[in-house]
């Protein structure tokens, strides 16, 4: 007989799509935020095992709560919103020993008329999307911040030479070549930070800033290179940061053969290919920073 046992789990809503206005004055705010909730407990088994929802908090109610909180406590920031909804469900009931919350914030800014932003009209920004998440486990809580889809290019300053080359290479080394990717990026916070509180806006809007600064300044020999200097960026502009994860896979610009039409091309048109991609991935950590694996269970890093 094969005999099985239940490991890791938990459960929740997905994907709440919470628009926030805030209307106190004539200029109105906008909060944007798509957020998830699961939770977990030893004592959820019995729902897996058995069948026994007496435990079971309906995913309904976690949707419905967070709609409620996002009224009742506002969202001054995605990781505020969401440190708010875990401390409520783990204290709320005792059964429940953590889970995870996420949301992705879509960033409005205001529409220009005449000159002046308007009061209540927006525009989507498309400089990447907010991440956020709350991980409570083993009796921890640990928040990272994040961004995803920060599409980013420079079409000099860029470099890929000096690899080694066999019977199977083919890519010939380039020393000025355009350079693309789609940053996602997500950030550890330290604990005692968290505990002192953080003006995450703020932090959000700094790192994003020098993330961008660092893209377009550092003359790159790799997308390697390019990675670590951005984290390294991050981590010196921020204290509170104990960690940076990145995922940027290479957006490949393949200069076009122009040849057969009597055409010359010095760098000038591309093929902008969408597959396959290099996927060139890291971690730098702040020295001296306590290592938290569990801060990164089940978040993913590349989407």
């Amino acid at each position: 007989m094969v005999s099985v046992s239940l490991g890791d789990n938990k459960y929740g809503k997905a994907e709440n799509r919470i628009v926030r206005i805030y209307r106190d004055t004539p200029r109105h705010e906008i909060v944007d935020l798509n957020v998830t909730s699961q939770l977990s407990g030893a004592a959820l088994a019995s729902s897996y095992l058995d069948g026994d929802n007496s435990l079971v908090v309906a995913t309904d109610t976690q949707k419905n709560t967070a709609f409620a909180f996002a009224k009742e406590h506002g969202i001054p920031s995605p990781e505020e919103y969401l440190l708010t909804l875990g401390a409520h469900f783990t204290d709320a009931f005792d059964w429940i020993e953590g889970g995870l919350w996420q949301a992705e914030q879509y960033e409005w800014e205001r529409i220009t008329v005449d000159g002046r932003p308007h009061d209540h009209s927006f525009v989507r920004r498309s400089a990447g999307t907010r991440l956020a998440t709350v991980q409570k486990i083993g009796g921890a809580t640990h928040v990272t911040g994040g961004v995803k889809d920060l599409v980013v290019l420079k079409s000099t300053g860029s470099e890929f030479a000096g690899f080694p080359r066999d019977r199977y290479t083919t890519l010939a080394e380039a020393h000025d070549r355009i350079m693309a990717t789609s940053v996602t990026g997500r950030w550890r916070f330290l604990p005692e930070a968290v505990e002192a509180g953080i003006d995450y806006n703020g932090l959000y809007a700094d790192v994003l800033s020098v993330l961008l600064s660092t893209f377009a300044t550092v003359h790159s020999l790799a997308l390697q290179q390019t990675l670590f200097a951005m984290g390294k960026a991050a981590i010196e502009a921020r204290s509170e940061i104990a960690e940076v994860r990145f995922a940027m896979p290479n957006k490949h610009h393949f200069a076009y053969d122009l040849s057969p039409f009597g055409l010359d091309n010095p760098n000038e048109v591309f093929y902008a290919a969408d597959r396959p991609y290099g996927l060139i991935e890291g971690t730098i950590v702040r020295d001296g920073a306590a290592p938290a694996p569990d801060a990164w269970t089940d978040v993913p890093t590349f989407v």
